[in-house]
């Protein structure tokens, strides 16, 4: 995408938004004093500057799906007000929504551009090892970590620091090529992209998040799958080996981490052993009150309210109401949790099905957008890879953590679609305005 305007100061504002935009993926988590106000200005200001000058752009569906979350969150909110005034927020909260639309601003200033883009992925992943050092427990986590010990890299919790990591492994993997190809210092480029991946694959171990471990196997199965098509139908033989030698590769790197941390998955797996059996055979009342069995038993409670609900929901509590208010939930499980470990279930309480036809319509427009602007020659391979291998990993994840009502999830979101929507932009204004 061209600059709006030749002008000095039209061009200083640019220079500004792209700033405020690799901020943002710098600082989130490593600095959120400085993260924290490039975000809201990366949003507001690429928001308006979309209204303004986004000739071709300000019709996408992605605006209008913001004025629908912000619609449907007001609505639910009235509608509230007057079914259960007692259980309400003073406002409507119309940011739990409009923040995954942040994408909109950071792909604006973006201009199109695969090199920002690759820049600011690439300040997101530093910025992040950064934190994990300083905000961490340092080497001493690590190697407690090693010796059998879970670790949460200071992020929040124990599953956003995994979930983090996951991220990050896959961005690694399928940017492996782009990283490695020959060049001027590729023998150092090739060094450092090893010792991410280890960082990444250790980090992954020892953060011991189950969900993390399924989305990302689910993923990298799918993303090979994709990759083996794609080489079918170009009937390219180097293409082909390459993904051979790279599954070849990755079942030797998977059966080495397997054999080294034995006993770390054996735990954490087979603690649970219990509790699946018992999901297999339909046995869901008696269930014990364990990481599993918290998450089942919440989730049948949150459909109990679905079920009064189901189109406009109970507002933005509504995972607080189900935890606090279902009688039959334990009182020490009301103390320690408040949200209900799946990001679509509290959508679905929260905003009922207009909620989630929003989240699920925005989730197949980007998926078209990556796939029109990649058929267009506008999106790299590697990168509309990465989108989808994104997509299926968030997808998982987000069935056991409410990944997306948090800052670390959000920035996430708005971190990936801000890059696909970027280049899907480019190639819309190419097609329309041949520019």
């Amino acid at each position: 995408m061209k600059p709006f305007a030749k002008s000095q100061y039209e061009s200083l504002c640019w220079a500004l938004g792209l700033l405020s935009v690799w901020l943002y993926a710098s600082f989130s988590i490593l600095w959120p004093v400085v993260g924290g106000p490039a975000e809201t200005f990366a949003a507001l200001s690429g928001l308006i500057a979309v209204l303004i000058f986004g000739k071709g752009i300000r019709s996408s569906t992605p605006l209008w799906l913001l004025l629908a979350a912000i619609l449907v969150q007001v609505l639910s909110w009235v509608l509230g007000y007057y079914h259960h005034p007692e259980w309400v927020a003073s406002n409507p909260q119309v940011d739990r929504l409009a923040k995954l639309f942040i994408f909109i601003g950071v792909a604006w200033w973006l201009r199109g551009s695969t090199r920002y883009t690759l820049v600011f992925w690439g300040l997101a992943l530093g910025g992040y090892l950064l934190a994990v050092w300083l905000q961490g427990g340092g080497i001493q986590e690590w190697i407690a970590g090693l010796q059998g010990q879970r670790a949460g890299f200071g992020i929040r919790n124990y599953q956003h620091g995994s979930m983090l990591f996951g991220v990050a492994f896959l961005g690694l993997v399928i940017f492996s090529r782009r990283i490695m190809r020959p060049g001027k210092f590729m023998l150092g480029r090739s060094l450092l992209w090893l010792v991410l991946v280890s960082i990444c694959v250790l980090a992954i171990v020892i953060g011991q998040t189950r969900a993390v471990w399924l989305a990302l196997l689910i993923a990298v199965l799918i993303t090979a799958l994709l990759w083996l098509l794609y080489s079918a139908h170009q009937d390219n033989k180097r293409l082909f080996k390459r993904l051979v030698v790279g599954l070849l590769l990755s079942a030797g790197l998977l059966l080495t981490v397997s054999v080294l941390f034995k006993d770390t998955f054996s735990e954490r797996i087979g603690s649970e052993s219990i509790v699946i059996a018992q999901l297999v055979q339909g046995e869901t009342e008696n269930l014990p009150y364990s990481s599993i069995g918290i998450r089942i038993h919440t989730w049948a409670a949150a459909l109990e309210w679905i079920k009064e609900r189901p189109l406009v929901g109970w507002g933005g509590q509504g995972r607080s109401l189900v935890i606090e208010h279902t009688e039959w939930l334990p009182g020490w499980l009301k103390q320690h949790f408040g949200h209900l470990h799946n990001f679509f279930l509290e959508i679905w309480v929260a905003y009922g099905v207009l909620g989630l036809a929003v989240i699920g319509t925005l989730g197949v427009w980007v998926g078209r957008a990556t796939w029109l602007a990649w058929r267009g020659g506008v999106l790299p391979g590697d990168m509309a890879l990465f989108g989808a291998s994104f997509f299926v990993y968030w997808m998982v994840i987000n069935q056991f953590e409410s990944y997306n009502s948090f800052s670390t999830g959000v920035f996430v979101h708005n971190l990936v679609l801000g890059g696909l929507v970027t280049h899907y932009w480019r190639w819309q204004l190419r097609e329309q305005w041949g520019r």
